[in-house]
This record gives C-alpha cells, sequence and structure tokens, in this order.
C-alpha cells in the first residue's frame, strides 16, 4: 500500500528497528541551506508555492524534464498556475524519490492523503494553505514540531551572525548554529575575489594587504564562529588539484590577485591548496568537524547560468581523479597533526570505493574520524542511500556513521531523515534476514539509534 506505515521496510526487523527504535529519534541537521533570517523572523509562508518549490531546483530540474516551460518554474506565472505545473509533473515522477518525497511531506506536515495530480490541485492547494496560515506553520514551529535539536546553516567566515545571536535569545527547543563555508576565500581566481577581501577586511575591522593578514583574518573568524557555537566548516572542493608553495610565492600570488592580474593554474592550484592546509590547522586547534564537497560539476549550461545565476538546476557530476590529490592534502595535514575530524562527500558514487579505502588510511583518536558523508544529492536517494550504506559498512566501521542531513533550503525536508531512516533499517533488515546479523534487538536498535541520531550527537560536540 502507498506510503503505509511499512513503506521501504521489507523484513519483520526493518519493520521493528524502525517503529521501535529509529522513528522516536531526534533530528540532528548538521548540514543545510536555511536562511538564519528567515528562522529568526519565524514568518508564515504565503502559501504552498513558496514553502515547496521556491528555490528547490530538484523539482525544477523535473519539471523542465516534463517540458513546463520556465515562466511556470523560475518566471513570472502566478504560485497557483506554478503549483498546478508541479502538480501536473508529480505523476510522471514514480520512481523518483521526489515522488515519495512530495506525498510524504503532504501527509507529515499537511495531513493530506491526496495524491498530487492537476484533479486534486485545487483541493491541495486549498487545504495546505489553510494549515500553513496557522501558528503551528510559523518557521520555527516546523523545526521544533520535526524534533530538531540542532540546525547547522551554511555561513561565510564575513558573515556578522546577526541572526545567529537574535535566534539563540528567542528560541530555547533547538540549536541554530553557524557552519563556515570559506569558498569565497579559496577562489582567488574569480573576478570578485579582491572585492571579498575588502569585505572580510571590513567583518574583522582591520587591513588585509598580504598573504600572512588573510590567514589571521580566516583563523579570527572560526574563533568569532566557535565562539557563537560553529563546530564545523564546509568546503565546496568542486576540483581538487593538490599544489604547494613556499610563503613568497604566496605572497605574490595573492598581491597579483589584489590587482586583478592574471593567474596560472599553478599558481591558484597552490593557493587553494596551502590555504586549506592552515585552514585545518584552524579547525583541529578547535576540534571542529571538517567538510569536503568533492566534484559537483556547477553550471553546465551557460544560457541559464547566464539568465538565473548559479544553484537554478543546472549542475551535473564531475569524474575527475580524486585518489592522489586528497591523499596528499589529508597526509599534509596528518604530517603536521592538523587533521580535523572529517566527512568526505563526493557527488560521483563512483568515488566511494576510493574514499572508503583512503578514509581508513587516517584513522585515530575517536571512533569514526574520517566519514564517508551521506548520499548527497544526486545520491539522495534510496539507491544512492543504499550504496553509501553498503560502501561504508564493507570498508569501514559501519555503526561509526553520523547519518543524514537535509542539503536543504527547505523547511518541511524533514521528513527526508524518516525517508533515510527507513532505507537504513531496510538496509539492516536484510543483513539480519542473510544471516550476517543476529536477531538480537539491543544489538541492532543500538546501531540504529546511534545513526539515526546518537553518533552525530557525540561527533559534533555541540
Amino acid at each position: 500500500m502507498f506510503l503505509n506505515d511499512d513503506f521501504l521496510l521489507s523484513t519483520d526487523w526493518a519493520k521493528k528497528l524502525f517503529h521501535d527504535h529509529a522513528a522516536k529519534m531526534p533530528i540532528i541537521d548538521y548540514h543545510c541551506h536555511l536562511v538564519p533570517e528567515e528562522i529568526y523572523e519565524n514568518g508564515n509562508f504565503k502559501n504552498i508555492t513558496e514553502a515547496w518549490l521556491g528555490g528547490d531546483h530538484y523539482k525544477w530540474r523535473l519539471m523542465r524534464a516534463c517540458g513546463v516551460p520556465e515562466e511556470k518554474i523560475t518566471g513570472n506565472a502566478s504560485d497557483y498556475d506554478k503549483f498546478v505545473a508541479w502538480c501536473q509533473t508529480v505523476p510522471k515522477t514514480i520512481g523518483n524519490p521526489l515522488y515519495s518525497w512530495t506525498h510524504l511531506e503532504l501527509k507529515r506536515f499537511f495531513g493530506c492523503d491526496l495524491l498530487v495530480n492537476e484533479e486534486n490541485a485545487k483541493a491541495i492547494w486549498d487545504q495546505c494553505n489553510e494549515v500553513l496560515a496557522s501558528d503551528a506553520f510559523k518557521r520555527r514551529n516546523i523545526i521544533a514540531n520535526s524534533n530538531v535539536k540542532v540546525v547547522c546553516t551554511t555561513d561565510d567566515p564575513a558573515d556578522d551572525l546577526h541572526f545567529h545571536k537574535l535566534i539563540k535569545d528567542v528560541e530555547d527547543r533547538f540549536k541554530v548554529l553557524p557552519s563556515y563555508r570559506p569558498d569565497k576565500a579559496l577562489n582567488i581566481e574569480k573576478p570578485d575575489f579582491a572585492a571579498y577581501v575588502k569585505h572580510l577586511a571590513e567583518a574583522e575591522e582591520t587591513d588585509i594587504t598580504t598573504y600572512a593578514e588573510m590567514i589571521a583574518a580566516l583563523g579570527s573568524r572560526v574563533d568569532y564562529f566557535h565562539a557563537l557555537g560553529g563546530r564545523l566548516s564546509d568546503h565546496a572542493l568542486d576540483v581538487l588539484i593538490y599544489a604547494e608553495a613556499d610563503e613568497d610565492t604566496l605572497e605574490a600570488t595573492f598581491a597579483k590577485a589584489l590587482k586583478g592580474e592574471a593567474l596560472s593554474q599553478d599558481e591558484i592550484n597552490a593557493y587553494k591548496s596551502e590555504t586549506l592546509v592552515r585552514l585545518f590547522h584552524f579547525y583541529k586547534e578547535h576540534n571542529w568537524t571538517m567538510q569536503l564537497h568533492i566534484h559537483a560539476y556547477r553550471n553546465c549550461n551557460t544560457n541559464m547560468f547566464n539568465k538565473l545565476g548559479p544553484d537554478t538546476g543546472y549542475d551535473g557530476v564531475n569524474d575527475l581523479n580524486i585518489t592522489i590529490p586528497l591523499q596528499q592534502l589529508l597526509d599534509r595535514a596528518e604530517k603536521a597533526d592538523d587533521l580535523p575530524q572529517t566527512i568526505l562527500y563526493s557527488l560521483n558514487p563512483n568515488d566511494f570505493p576510493a574514499l572508503v579505502a583512503l578514509m581508513g588510511c587516517f584513522q585515530k583518536e575517536s571512533a569514526g574520524k574520517i566519514q564517508l558523508g551521506s548520499g548527497w544529492w544526486f545520491n539522495d536517494t534510496r539507491a544512492g542511500m543504499r550504496n553509501q550504506l553498503t560502501q561504508f559498512a564493507d570498508g569501514s566501521v559501519f555503526h561509526n556513521f553520523v547519518g543524514m542531513l537535509t542539503d536543504s533550503r527547505s523547511f518541511l525536508s524533514y521528513t527526508r531523515h524518516e525517508y533515510f531512516r527507513r532505507v537504513l533499517c531496510e538496509f539492516v533488515g536484510e543483513i539480519v534476514q542473510r544471516g550476517e546479523a543476529p536477531e538480537d534487538e539491543k544489538l541492532l536498535g543500538d546501531l540504529v539509534e546511534a545513526i539515526s541520531y546518537n553518533n552525530a550527537n557525540e561527533y559534533f560536540k555541540f
């Protein structure tokens, strides 16, 4: 039966583990793209289109694949027309996780069991909008009512974290903590790099005219984030090429960039590698966890990038070599005892075996110090999750996995944790059914609860 209590749970043990263990655990959403200002202001969504389709390039891609005109996706069509266009798309998406996610969100948040299609669009629109107007659906109440204990946003080092401070004063049901994402400080090849350095200097109330001053400012911002509860960093390493350079070369490269002069690829690679190594030191010093998101291939459609900008559904998967440059980067930090807790994500699932093998070379000090990150983006599917779980279990200590995150801009995406936990319990139930694990509820229940919540709670030290 569609989305019944046991959907995805194909064995008796899967059902027991989900209903008696996984389902009750709180949520730590340790990586997302929610906007702190929206969390603080705690407003209601004006309608289901704003809540469901605003900024959701997962849905936009499927709508485009079904021939929906861009006017009804990111254009000037009415919110109702955009919603109807999504309802027309959904029946065609069976087999895609968004078919399940869409109906799961409808069921869990709005108590609506209607199938999403054009015929039901008006009824769903009316029912959802009525619910969204209630106090229970103010943004912070959505988070609290989803049993979320920690939300980690994604923040630039130059951010003043003003809204994180305000949230702390008004919200005691859950924490909203910053995560340090210094991509703009690393992307020295970008035309706006010099302007960013000036922005960072203003945030620090200092001058940044040298590479040494740049690193000092980034370290000071780590201190600032830490004082406000930040315990994670995040890096988008779409292309990973390791190179070394001495201080004189780095100073010369930095000076050229501030003047807007062209840089060689070798200079760019060395600046990024050496800056990462210095950031690793700061993270290790503060006992942070570092996240490396590798192998996105961004903005593949030039025409649409020029029209709509980034993060609009035109990214792909990169397939460059990863083992050698990542080994060089991690080993450089390890030799200086500067390797922090690290979660390795790749958008290319072909990288998973190499990442699992490599992370085993750097484990020490704490359980699961180096992790294979959860199925991310295009791998955020039942098949992708099972592949990630299989690779982790085959090549490392599955029990140490810190579990799921939303990586989302949507306040309604917490049902993805339920979806993941069902896939997790399905996976463990099959291990038991094959006779590879004992029928021991204490053992198996502890495993599922650890991956659902307890590991993240202990690992990140919030």
